[in-house]
């Protein structure tokens, strides 16, 4: 008689891929917590993607739902794209967070309470009724495996007889929780411990907090064994990647080191010109203590100086850069008009964000595309483009600064909240794999030449020549110029010709743009047209719409002014045409005009990234409505 084996119930079940969230007040260090997972699930060898999720106010009131604050990393054992639809384990440090959270967890997913926090009081900030413990709940066991805590009173068990005071005993609770989502996804724990060490023991000089951060990890993560938890333990293996030398990067962390790049590339200083707004501020952080690459930062007092103060930098020969988000490029809009009259190079950075007005500050959004177009009285051309991924905001900082620079127009970098703040593993780049930026100056003129500033080459490039160069004496302003010779004209004919010039020089930039990608097969039932941030939902939605059978494409737009000369014969090439947008259908609107196509949108302004969930649905109701007509 055959028996079968015996099953280890301590073995954790295998995962391909998994999804934590970790959520409480903002001041809880959700964050730091999150943070920490995903460069110790980098370090381990698994694909990464965050999702961090900011309270809009600055200090919204503790305890509400308003006051959340999330971090949701997807780590896998194969190549991901997104940070996750569904979530698979949610650390909720009050009853907020369960609130706010519990309806994105998947059926039978892990729900860790800390029920310190589940008193009466609390309950009443996050408007549940103090009669109800939501933990009573008989449909929270019976959909999800609850994980009751007592995080708050641990920590303080793990932390006391340190001399801290109670308040900086607490703020040690996320290390506590960190540890025991190490503990339940197999993940180590000295990687998080000498980071804490190496910062609080040594660069704060705070041996006691460093103790204190370190002592609750720890025993977070052997609660998980005391507590014998071993049936809720899961594990991702490693991922097969490319070999290299990789480290996690943010979406404004690669942009910054972009900027840096193409300064060193073209032998220019990079002159940051800001004024802080979210989300784009951490660039400014970034970039200011760069000054031995040759990088100088300016926090103006408002957006239109920032934006002045770096049309003044391209004047002098340098690369001025000024970075903003959605209100911000709005007060930046005559000043740009004026980089485009003079012919000068510039990068405007936009970090898009929830709108109109302050809107949403910490959300993601789309919605600033027809701005970048068309935002500026009178025909104004610029160059827009936008960066696909986080790691991808690298490359297209180095591509609007050498576009900027050789073709002395100003550039729009569409970057948005999504790509900012998330992260994923990025390969480093070495300096010899980047071609230097050929930047053409004049210097003093020969044999008596005649200098024409407005004077243009085959690519309708008009000269750049800075102050103080013997010779070459002009006028810049924002006052029409007279073709050639770039003096002041009110001559109809000319206006006429400088607008068309001006454009025409922006048309040209197609010329060089590199062909189309096509994702899938080359012409189909279906192409998905998106840009910007939106890339990993696409992308991952119609690969799985081809792992089904289904013919469907995928293109994602980096140019979006001038557009790439061959986007018209491959939209024809396709039945239907799809364009997902977190916004109202802009760049639809900017297809069917140019192309004529009968493109249809999906759109979704929420603040939130698609899930990939709902773009394989509306895949297949696309579908479908084609095969019945």
């Amino acid at each position: 008689m055959s028996h079968a084996p015996a099953v280890d119930s301590s073995a954790p079940s295998e995962l391909e891929q998994a999804v934590i969230r970790f959520a409480g007040d903002s001041g809880d260090g959700m964050q730091l917590a999150g943070g920490h997972f995903t460069d110790t699930s980098a370090a381990f060898g698994n694909d990464v993607a965050t999702l961090p999720d900011f309270p809009a106010e600055i200090r919204a009131p503790a305890g509400t739902v308003a006051g959340v604050s999330g971090f949701q990393v997807q780590f896998a054992s194969n190549d991901i794209h997104t940070a996750g639809d569904r979530v698979d384990a949610l650390i909720a440090m009050n009853p907020a967070a369960l609130k706010a959270h519990l309806a994105d967890v998947e059926h039978g997913g892990l729900v860790v309470v800390n029920t310190s926090e589940f008193t009466k009081p609390n309950f009443k900030k996050a408007e549940i009724d103090p009669s109800q413990n939501p933990l009573d709940d008989p449909e929270l066991s019976q959909n999800y495996k609850l994980i009751a805590v007592p995080i708050s009173e641990l920590n303080a068990e793990a932390t006391k007889g340190l001399g801290l005071n109670p308040r900086d005993a607490g703020r040690c609770k996320n290390m506590f929780a960190l540890g025991l989502a190490y503990w339940l996804f197999e993940r180590p724990i000295d990687h998080t411990a000498e980071r804490i060490e190496n910062y609080f023991g040594v660069k704060k000089k705070r041996p006691d907090i460093a103790q204190a951060n370190n002592r609750a990890l720890r025993a977070g993560y052997d609660f998980g064994e005391t507590a014998e938890l071993f049936p809720l333990r899961r594990r991702v293996p490693p991922a097969k990647i490319a070999p290299g030398k990789y480290r996690k990067i943010t979406g404004n962390e690669a942009l910054a080191m972009g900027l840096i790049a193409a300064g060193q590339l073209s032998g220019r200083k990079v002159i940051y010109c800001s004024y802080p707004i979210t989300p784009a501020s951490d660039i400014l952080h970034y970039l200011a203590p760069q000054k031995r690459f040759g990088v100088r930062t300016f926090q103006a007092e408002d957006e239109i100086a920032a934006v002045c103060a770096a049309i003044g930098a391209g004047f002098a020969g340098q690369l001025g850069v000024t970075g903003t988000s959605g209100p911000g490029l709005a007060l930046k809009g005559e000043a740009i008009g004026l980089g485009v009259i003079t012919e000068l190079p510039l990068v405007v950075v936009n970090v898009q964000r929830g709108g109109p007005s302050t809107g949403l500050p910490t959300k993601t959004e789309q919605s600033d595309l027809l701005q970048a177009m068309y935002g500026r009285n009178g025909d104004c051309p610029t160059v827009v483009i936008a960066p696909k991924s986080p790691g991808d905001c690298f490359h297209a900082a180095i591509e609007a600064c050498t576009i900027a620079l050789q073709r002395r127009v100003p550039v729009l970098l569409l970057s948005d909240g999504y790509l900012a703040n998330g992260s994923e593993p990025w390969r480093l780049v070495e300096s010899k794999d980047l071609a230097p930026i050929e930047v053409d100056q004049l210097g003093p003129p020969d044999n008596g030449e005649v200098f024409e500033p407005y004077s243009r080459d085959d690519k309708g490039v008009r000269p750049w020549a800075v102050p103080g160069t013997p010779g070459r004496m002009h006028r810049v302003g924002g006052l029409e110029k007279q073709d050639g010779t770039g003096n002041v004209s009110y001559d109809p004919e000319n206006h006429q010709r400088m607008t068309e010039l001006r454009a025409e020089k922006v048309a040209k930039i197609a010329d060089d743009l590199p062909p189309i990608e096509i994702e899938g097969p080359d012409s189909g039932d279906l192409l998905l047209l998106g840009w910007g941030g939106t890339y990993g939902s696409l992308r991952a939605a119609s690969e799985a719409a081809r792992a089904d059978g289904l013919s469907v494409a995928h293109v994602h737009l980096r140019h979006l002014n001038p557009m790439p000369n061959d986007l018209g014969d491959v939209l024809k090439r396709f039945k239907q045409v799809l364009i997902p947008e977190l916004n109202t259908g802009q760049l639809r609107m900017l297809i069917r005009s140019t192309y004529l196509v009968d493109a249809h949108g999906f759109n979704k302004v929420q603040g939130k990234p698609f899930h990939v969930s709902e773009l394989r649905a509306k895949i297949g109701e696309m579908l479908k409505q084609g095969s019945a007509s």
